[in-house]
């Protein structure tokens, strides 16, 4: 869950009508049943299952699945029954689609048609996803070397190239506020780069580190699908975009972290980020004469601690993860980047908070992102260092040469994590990381050849990856879309894609098909196999958010799914969280005011696309971070 941040946002270009046009053009309070699919389409090899959801009973209903002809190419009957989604549609049924060849397809059911959706290869049916994906991290570009685009003309944030340090303010977590003015360090540092968070334009290690570490491992591990030179989805460069940044906030010499740059929440002497709507470039040189607005000018940087002091385990942890990957990616093609990126690890890790107290340390406010968990992080770090130490022919000055070190401490955090007091309580996202280090450090002890005396085996962490997904099965089957995670809690989004890619990895690791059914069917219901028939990818299907809390998407972007949008965003998705809050120049979205969704929420669970409605429709970098390792899984026949 992140704060509620004041941001608008654009949309992606894809073909037919998109969220509320879609649902306009169908007067929705006349039907009383829909078909469910993953508007992108289906592998050719892959189970494809589709829903019917009615509000009358359809027992034993036929199905059709006709080509773009409208010639009928397969039939027979729905599943039984799965239960009640709501009061209002208190009947959902599978259909099981047994289709291969390839072709544009949609399905009839109960007097209702589903969207067109493709049956191809996975690389034909995920692969504007994948460059969708792309799209996003380079339009949310912080600093001069922005990429130019339909959303983006100008460079933002240039005076961040010589922003002042901060002491962190004491915060009032019941407003997220704090009083009177912030505390000079005295000294300046480059912050300028990386990514946006979100629709607003603070920057956070936080996420920015979970997200570069996704990013890269999915240009490292999948090659031909992010990482093809000149490819239309090569990730590389914006991978090394945001190690980049990561180290920026880093000071080697004096081994100190900086950990955000900007201010989210102002007070009354203070404007903060979401006190305000604009676009980025304007910032620079925001009201120069009232000092309300310094922060927006010259945006401060926070430090985490003093010089060589420990930093919180979180941020240590999947900091140097990041950096450690970008060592293994860029090791060849860049050594000089690729040694600072190992150093710097290394250093991080060796500072991290091994007994922390209180709050983690994640942004300014810690409502913002409330993580809890930290042995994960620790345990990725030192896997992704056992990894990168393991490649023979280092650079120099490394506090640790030795792969067996890092494998050693790898390890014994996820021996804690197993036996700590969240293990499996949640799945890969950005507040636990335990889903992906379990399955590097799984291929790092059997590099190593499967050392004796390590506090976990190979066995042990294939076990934990299978009670995190044998829970999201639990709850999936009290579900009758069968997805993994609660629909009324936060991050819906990321939860699906990252139930996706663990279940892809486990399948990879034991050289099985157990979880393959899931993968498809938990990726289908970010993509439109749920209740509300919509896409939280922007841009990927035919019906997706209109309306995000994303400020430049909003003031540049179209507001109907036409060109220009801001492709590949993962917003939050359903929740039980209701969002309000206008900011003087946000363009109302959607036009009328109305609610398109309203019809198909559930008791606890609802989707709103209004750009004041953060909770549902804010997209950010680290819910958009396993997309692309969802994907190029899937297109590359990994599901």
């Amino acid at each position: 869950m992140r704060g509620p941040v004041a941001v608008g946002m654009a949309l992606v270009a894809i073909c037919g009508l998109s969220g509320a046009g879609a649902a306009a053009a169908t007067p929705a309070a006349s039907v009383a049943a829909f078909v469910r699919v993953n508007q992108l389409g289906y592998p050719s090899g892959a189970a494809k299952r589709a829903y019917l959801m009615s509000a009358t009973p359809a027992a034993g209903a036929t199905f059709t699945v006709r080509n773009a002809a409208g010639r009928t190419l397969a039939s027979g009957r729905v599943g039984g029954d799965l239960g009640a989604w709501s009061s209002g549609f208190p009947h959902v049924y599978p259909i099981d689609v047994q289709v291969r060849a390839a072709g544009t397809y949609t399905i009839a059911a109960d007097g209702a048609t589903s969207p067109a959706f493709v049956v191809a290869s996975g690389r034909r049916v995920y692969g504007q996803a994948l460059r969708n994906a792309l799209s996003f991290y380079q339009d949310e570009r912080d600093g001069p070397e922005f990429i130019r685009s339909p959303l983006r003309t100008a460079p933002a944030h240039l005076n961040d190239e010589h922003a002042m340090t901060y002491l962190t303010p004491a915060v009032d977590p019941s407003t997220d506020g704090f009083d009177g003015d912030l505390t000079p360090l005295g000294k300046r540092i480059d912050a300028a780069g990386g990514w946006w968070d979100a629709g607003d334009y603070l920057k956070f290690v936080e996420t920015t580190s979970y997200t570069d570490a996704m990013l890269l491992a999915g240009v490292r591990d999948f090659p031909r699908q992010l990482g093809a030179a000149a490819g239309p989805s090569d990730f590389r460069a914006e991978a090394k975009f945001g190690a980049r940044w990561l180290l920026h906030m880093w000071d080697g010499r004096t081994r100190t972290l900086y950990y955000q740059v900007g201010i989210g929440e102002g007070n009354d002497q203070i404007i903060g980020d979401h006190d305000i709507w604009r676009l980025p470039q304007a910032d620079d040189h925001y009201h120069p004469s009232d000092p309300a607005d310094r922060y927006i000018r010259h945006r401060p940087v926070f430090r985490a601690g003093r010089s060589g002091s420990p930093i919180s385990p979180n941020l240590a942890g999947r900091d140097a993860a990041a950096l450690a990957l970008a060592f293994q990616v860029y090791r060849r093609a860049d050594p000089r980047f690729a040694a600072h990126c190992l150093r710097a690890a290394e250093h991080i890790l060796a500072l991290a908070d091994t007994t922390p107290q209180g709050d983690l340390l994640t942004v300014l406010p810690f409502d913002f992102y409330p993580e809890v968990e930290w042995r994960d992080d620790l345990e990725l770090g030192a896997t992704e260092l056992a990894l990168a130490t393991a490649h023979g022919r280092l650079p120099g000055h490394l506090p640790h040469t030795r792969s067996r070190f890092y494998l050693r401490q790898a390890a014994h955090w996820a021996h804690a994590y197993i036996t700590g007091p969240n293990d499996a309580a949640d799945t890969l996202n950005l507040y636990d990381v335990s889903g992906f280090a379990h399955y590097d450090l799984y291929r790092a002890i059997t590099m190593s050849g499967h050392p004796r005396g390590l506090q976990v085996t190979r066995g042990a962490l294939l076990a934990d990856l299978r009670k995190q997904l044998d829970g999201a099965l639990a709850q999936g089957a009290s579900d009758p879309f069968g997805f993994g995670f609660p629909w009324d809690t936060f991050d819906t989004a990321s939860h699906g894609f990252g139930l996706s890619v663990m279940a892809s990895e486990y399948d990879q690791l034991t050289h099985s098909h157990r979880y393959a059914a899931e993968s498809g069917r938990w990726i289908a219901n970010v993509l439109g196999a749920n209740a509300w028939g919509v896409s939280l990818a922007v841009g990927d299907g035919t019906s997706f958010p209109d309306c995000m809390q994303h400020q430049v998407a909003n003031i540049v972007g179209s507001l109907d799914g036409s060109p220009p949008i801001l492709a590949g965003a993962v917003v939050e998705g359903p929740n039980r969280t209701r969002s309000s809050g206008f900011v003087d120049g946000m363009r109302r979205c959607p036009a009328g005011g109305g609610d398109a969704y309203a019809r198909f929420n559930s008791a606890t669970a609802r989707f709103k696309d209004n750009v004041q409605s953060w909770s549902t429709v804010e997209p950010a970098i680290d819910l958009t971070a396993t997309s692309p390792l969802a994907f190029a899984r899937q297109a590359s026949g990994l599901y």
